[in-house]
């Protein structure tokens, strides 16, 4: 189920929005303003963002700038009412891929969600960015702080896993059986010996974006 995270200020149109999208299948998080919009979209694993330009806090053109910086393959539709060409021109340029104005209908709306959901299933990603770490899935290079960070090709996979799966916990089962590929052996301690190796490389005055979750395993908890 696509994770769909609305951005906008007014409780009527949020709740018409959890209601309606919600039946059309998709889960929805929702935000009041711009500064928690921003925060979810970079925390949480969404997978687009209808997001209005007119915000307390942080405006929807900052909000959009700073998602294009960290998040370059997260679409977002800008929902407005504003509705002069100049404002559609200017919020298409800052990275929306799509604009609808107020009044609008929740049936195109949603049409718009599935259209820009299948065409980010199209295009593979290439790099992930997070916490000033930033990875070439094509080159395998990872740089932190602009600074070449060099990683075994263990420690590369376990980085990558880790990343993608940003804000959500994984236990050690589940990095074993993703990056080594086998299930979980309760004698080896292999995941936390290259956590540790993860840690001491990506190090930055002592603080990783690697956080351990007592008795359960990792998350990727690192906001830019």
């Amino acid at each position: 189920m696509e994770r769909i995270l609305v951005v906008e200020d007014e409780a009527g149109i949020v709740d018409f929005l959890e209601r309606g999208l919600s039946a059309e299948g998709f889960s929805v998080v929702s935000a009041l303003d711009g500064n928690e919009g921003l925060e979810l979209a970079l925390r949480d694993d969404v997978d687009l963002v209808v997001l209005d330009l007119m915000l307390p806090e942080r405006s929807g053109m900052d909000v959009l700038a700073a998602l294009r910086e960290s998040k370059p393959a997260l679409p977002v539709i800008v929902l407005t009412a504003r509705g002069e060409i100049e404002d559609r021109v200017a919020g298409l340029d800052a990275g929306a891929v799509d604009y609808l104005v107020k009044p609008f209908s929740l049936s195109e709306l949603g049409a718009r969600i599935r259209a820009q959901l299948r065409v980010a299933g199209q295009t593979p990603t290439t790099t992930l960015s997070a916490a000033g770490i930033d990875v070439n899935l094509l080159t395998r290079e990872v740089h932190r702080a602009e600074q070449l960070v060099r990683l075994s090709t263990t420690e590369f996979e376990l980085l990558v896993y880790l990343m993608r799966n940003r804000g959500r916990v994984v236990s050690r089962e589940q990095i074993l059986r993703a990056v080594w590929g086998y299930g979980y052996d309760p004698g080896t301690n292999v995941v936390d010996v290259y956590i540790g190796y993860l840690r001491r490389k990506l190090g930055d005055g002592g603080k990783t974006p690697i956080v351990t979750v007592r008795s359960v395993g990792y998350i990727f908890d690192g906001v830019d």
